[in-house]
């Protein structure tokens, strides 16, 4: 009874969201040998949908054939992850995480095993063998609609490493955290990207073994009026990713209680280095590739953007 309402909710679901996408974009298709590719427009853009209904600790999980991802390879196309009242759907550019699929392996049934963590401070994307994402930007129909050319947007500015600052605490502080940055850096901050919003005077008190790495880490939200952290950013503009991960992987090892969530924020062309680094046997070892997220800069500006403003 059970496996028939999933199903029942699964279709439901899927459909809802076929019937919207032809709604927007006009015929489309299914391929052949798949029951979850489509094809849409013109310009022949791939839709991979998938469904899942939220599980514990608000994960949903899916499997994507490495078959069916194949059979993206070299087209226009997304990935769609649905699940159960979903505002709007997430929709992946699957060209951003080709060469990541590439570097991990599927499992012994063929899939690919991911995961989407519908945290409060953020949508996180979870690949086995490869790392986690943040992808917040790619909720909505954005990610369709440059690929079939409609409303496309013209690109996005340059940002530098104290204007990603700035943006980060702005995303944190509209979300209704307090914000440290460290005191070296606020004098760079760039308040004609964003209102100005407050800084914490000090971290929480508690962690003192491990305080002069925290007092470095570029971005730390802590929700207001608790001795918590929440999430820790580090961005990667000049320095390597691995002096990001080696100072998250000693505040885990220390106190592994601290924080749920670690992002290292870069350009996307140090995406694969994150993916290969973060694979590391210490950093498999320690849990820490289980727990850190990549965000790319972009990410950065379509998150403000979404939360904060549009002014970008």
């Amino acid at each position: 009874m059970v496996g028939s309402l999933q199903s029942t909710m699964a279709n439901t679901t899927k459909s809802q969201f076929l019937q919207e996408l032809i709604a927007r974009f006009g015929p489309l298709k299914r391929l052949e040998r798949s029951q979850s590719l489509f094809e849409i427009g013109e310009e022949a853009v791939r839709v991979y949908v998938r469904y899942s209904r939220i599980h514990r600790r608000q994960r949903a999980f899916y499997g994507l054939r490495e078959e069916d991802l194949r059979r993206l390879e070299g087209h226009p196309s997304v990935l769609c992850f649905l699940w159960d009242d979903q505002q709007e759907p997430l929709l992946i550019p699957f060209s951003e995480y080709e060469e990541v699929f590439q570097e991990a392996s599927p499992a012994r049934d063929g899939q690919y095993k991911v995961q989407v963590y519908l945290d409060p401070e953020g949508l996180d994307f979870y690949i086995a063998k490869a790392g986690r994402f943040n992808v917040e930007a790619n909720v909505g129909w954005g990610a369709i609609e440059p690929l079939v050319k409609v409303g496309e947007k013209g690109p996005l500015p340059e940002l530098s490493h104290s204007q990603i600052q700035t943006l980060l605490g702005a995303i944190g502080d509209a979300k209704g955290y307090d914000i440290w940055v460290p005191p070296n850096d606020r004098d760079k901050l760039d308040w004609s990207l964003t209102r100005e919003y407050a800084l914490r005077s000090s971290l929480p008190s508690g962690f003192e073994s491990v305080s002069h790495i925290l007092q470095e880490v570029d971005v730390v939200w802590t929700p207001k009026g608790s001795g918590q952290l929440r999430a820790l950013f580090e961005v990667e503009h000049s320095t390597p990713i691995y002096s990001g991960l080696l100072r998250f992987n000693d505040v885990h090892l220390t106190v592994p209680q601290l924080c749920p969530r670690f992002s290292v924020v870069a350009n996307n062309t140090k995406r694969n280095r994150f993916v290969r680094q973060l694979n590391r046997p210490t950093f498999r070892a320690s849990g820490l590739s289980d727990l850190c997220t990549f965000l790319e800069y972009v990410n950065v500006t379509h998150w403000y953007n979404r939360v904060v403003s549009k002014i970008l």
